[in-house]
């Protein structure tokens, strides 16, 4: 896990240059099991320059085809295209488009070198097996969020900390129906996540609007939480 944190400390900081964002989807699918909900997780080819290595969801940047020809500057309808599309090139799934559940909004720090504005989506997992290319994606798992957690805290798996927060949440829920009916909910609210990254120490800590250190990136600022610490052998959430 050291690699890791290594990793998400180069991302501390800010960065006035920064790459310009890219539109992404991600699409959670989700399973009723005996034990359970379930979710889907990939892993990326390690030899990828974007997160290599980590579990994820399906997902990917928009193309210029997922654009609706009718409103061709509508994002969002391009992210729902999006996800379909990739959960079919990933996992060969088939979800329909009318059972997304648009769930959070995530742009990551100023300082990576590929910046994916990325919608997160629930959706119940269509009828079909999972198969993956070998290539960008190496292998799959149903897992609970809590059980996936449990990898991540032990060093067994690689994930970013959206995918955590996703998980963290979702765990909170027994049945897809329950988690879905949860995200529906707050189709008003739905959260946006600006990712900060600063250092607590050596210890990297993402942090999001209503941190106190979210506007200087100084994780050591006294005052409100609203946070993930990235400490080896476990993340810790904090909002106050």
């Amino acid at each position: 896990m050291s690699g890791e944190r290594h990793r998400f400390s180069d991302w501390a900081g800010q960065d006035e240059n920064a790459p310009e964002l890219v539109a992404a989807a991600t699409v959670v699918l989700l399973r009723d099991a005996p034990e359970g909900l379930e979710t889907l997780m990939m892993r990326r080819n390690s030899k990828l320059s974007f997160v290599g290595g980590m579990w994820v969801f399906p997902g990917g940047r928009v193309d210029d085809d997922d654009y609706p020809a009718e409103r061709p500057d509508d994002i969002f309808a391009a992210s729902r295209a999006a996800a379909v599309r990739e959960a079919a090139e990933e996992a060969n799934l088939a979800v329909a488009i009318d059972e997304l559940v648009p769930y959070s909004h995530w742009v990551p720090p100023t300082t990576i070198n590929k910046r994916f504005a990325t919608w997160f989506f629930l959706a119940p997992a269509p009828a079909g097996a999972v198969t993956v290319d070998g290539g960008e994606i190496k292998e799959h798992a149903w897992w609970r969020p809590a059980d996936t957690l449990a990898r991540h805290a032990a060093g067994e798996i690689e994930m970013v900390p959206p995918t955590f927060i996703t998980l963290m949440e979702l765990a909170e829920h027994p049945t897809v129906d329950h988690a879905l009916a949860a995200a529906r909910s707050r189709a008003d609210d739905i959260p946006h996540y600006a990712t900060h990254i600063g250092l607590d120490g050596k210890v990297p800590v993402s942090m999001w609007h209503g941190d106190a250190g979210y506007d200087t990136n100084d994780a050591s600022a006294p005052g409100p939480r609203h946070r993930l610490t990235l400490h080896e052998g476990g993340w810790r959430f904090e909002r106050t």
